[in-house]
């Protein structure tokens, strides 16, 4: 398959709430980019987040192997420091090969659970 996406992306939502109403990881409150390699060849990602009152942090790297998908938890990045949490940040992701990327949010802080899903916002 052909190259599929663009190599810039933003996510200006982002926000991670500290607190859940589950115990269940699945139910966890969370942030997820999903990317997508639909090309033939390994994609490595550097995330850049920016803050409204501190420096960014980053890059974050990842890699999606070719004809993959990464379902990559905001929570989970660490290196080189936590994303945290009750602070509103912004993400930019820049790829060497054309992705796709999309932004979903599970804010459990209430019994009742929140969902939001967008695609984010794409540099041609």
């Amino acid at each position: 398959m052909n190259s599929l996406g663009h190599k810039r992306w933003a996510i200006p939502e982002g926000f991670i709430p500290s607190q859940s109403s589950f115990a269940d990881p699945a139910l966890t409150s969370h942030e997820t980019a999903c990317i997508l390699n639909a090309g033939n060849k390994t994609a490595r990602v550097r995330i850049t987040i920016f803050f409204e009152d501190r420096e960014p942090a980053g890059p974050y790297v990842v890699t999606v192997p070719p004809r993959r998908t990464l379902h990559l938890r905001f929570n989970d990045l660490k290196d080189p420091a936590p994303i945290p949490h009750d602070t509103a940040y912004s993400s930019v992701f820049e790829s060497d090969v054309p992705v796709v990327v999309q932004h979903t949010r599970l804010d459990s802080r209430r019994a009742e659970v929140s969902l939001l899903s967008t695609v984010a916002y794409a540099e041609a």
